[in-house]
């Protein structure tokens, strides 16, 4: 069960979609996974073929419990090319914004699995065909059969038996409501940060006169479908920024800053059941301002259609919400942890502002930034927030 955020403790296996003996690749979706705020497509990073399936839909397991086990692919001639070699599939990418698992039992690769899987598969109980060809016709569970048969068999007499007896109900687990569960999942999460970090705050009104033209004249005559809004933007500019003061563009890992080689700029996105998610726009400073764009619109959608990539909740490098449209003048957020800084959009509102020795009105925004005061300073958080200024008064460089 993969880690999908640093408030995740357990996860409910929904679907699979594979099946033993598929030939998997390398960030293909294998299963849906529900957490407490979303249902997450599990992807897997290593390919082969898909050895075992541990968990039975419904199961809802421990941050690390295996799921499956894939028969790796080697080279011919690769050392280990002829030997097996079980595998867990995991979603963390090498800068996930979240810490890994912890391991499987077996470690990762090796060419022998030790001690039985967690979860000891029903064929192990002594079911005869017969009565397992019955249970399955019948609707029984056979796990739930008390076996009368020598040394406590199951027999086909056994399943009709149970199959006649009424079910006694078993008592109803809690069920939370799903914005219950996610504020009680962000809560967990915003305590752990504030537990551990010592922010600092910092904030920057912004000129963004010379977005809004530039956008003006950049949308005109595209139809609605590929307009790009300010937002794209904002996380490009704070993309330029992760780029030029990389002290801010990483993670908090055995007491010590652990700078990411990308920048995944997570984005925070408000869900229709109450809460937030905020999935990566994966290589932000590498992407155009339209491509940008492309991605919010997906990961949004995604996000609330329940039909989420896992790698894009745990890839984040640094975070941007932004409360502008809901009038909010300043946003002072909590910093996702591991991460180590978290940028703030307000509205974008006329106000004055000197211009040449004159008073005029300008559509400002004010930027804020939380920042790990462990792995930087005000110095370092001034500057990347005049990165930020400088990107968004020159938009044509974005």
């Amino acid at each position: 069960m993969p880690s999908l955020g640093a408030d995740m403790e357990y996860g409910t296996l929904l679907e699979w979609h594979v099946q033993v003996g598929d030939a998997v690749h390398r960030g293909d979706t294998i299963a849906l996974v529900e957490t407490d705020k979303a249902a997450i497509e599990v992807e897997v990073f290593e390919s082969g073929t898909v050895e075992a399936l541990l968990v039975e839909p419904g199961t809802r397991v421990r941050v690390g419990t295996p799921l499956a086990t894939i028969r790796g692919t080697s080279a011919p001639g690769a050392p280990g090319a002829s030997a097996a070699s079980p595998v867990a599939p995991a979603v963390a990418h090498p800068t996930a914004a979240t810490p890994p698992p912890p391991p499987p039992a077996t470690p990762r690769g090796a060419p022998k699995a030790e001690g039985p899987p967690a979860t000891p598969p029903a064929s192990r109980r002594r079911v005869s065909p017969l009565a397992r060809e019955t249970a399955r016709r019948l609707g029984v569970d056979i796990e739930q059969v008390v076996g009368s048969g020598p040394g406590g068999a199951v027999t086909q007499a056994d399943v009709e038996r149970a199959a006649a007896t009424p079910a006694q109900p078993a008592e109803p687990a809690p069920v939370l409501d799903r914005a219950v569960s996610m504020r009680r999942a962000i809560a967990a999460a915003v305590a752990r940060s504030n537990r551990e970090i010592p922010h600092y705050y910092l904030e920057e009104p912004v000129d963004c006169s010379m977005a809004e033209r530039w956008l003006a004249a950049h949308n005109a005559g595209r139809p609605a479908r590929s307009r790009v809004i300010l937002a794209a933007l904002f996380v490009r500019a704070v993309a330029v920024a992760a780029r030029a003061v990389p002290e801010l563009n990483g993670t908090w890992q055995n007491e010590r800053l652990e700078p990411a080689s990308s920048v995944h700029v997570g984005m925070a996105i408000s869900m229709r059941d109450a809460g937030l998610m905020a999935p990566a726009i994966l290589d932000a400073d590498r992407k155009s301002v339209d491509e940008v764009m492309a991605d919010l619109l997906e990961v949004t959608r995604a996000a609330r259609h329940g039909r989420l990539r896992g790698s894009l909740l745990t890839s984040s490098t640094i975070t941007v919400t932004s409360l502008g449209e809901r009038g909010v003048e300043r946003v002072f957020g909590v910093i996702y942890p591991p991460q180590v800084a978290l940028v703030g959009f307000g509205r974008v509102a006329e106000r004055p502002w000197v211009v040449d020795g004159r008073v005029e009105a300008r559509p400002l925004v004010i930027v804020t930034l939380a920042a790990d005061h462990r792995a930087t300073d005000g110095y370092t958080g001034a500057r990347f927030l005049g990165v930020i200024r400088d990107a968004l008064q020159h938009p044509e460089q974005l």
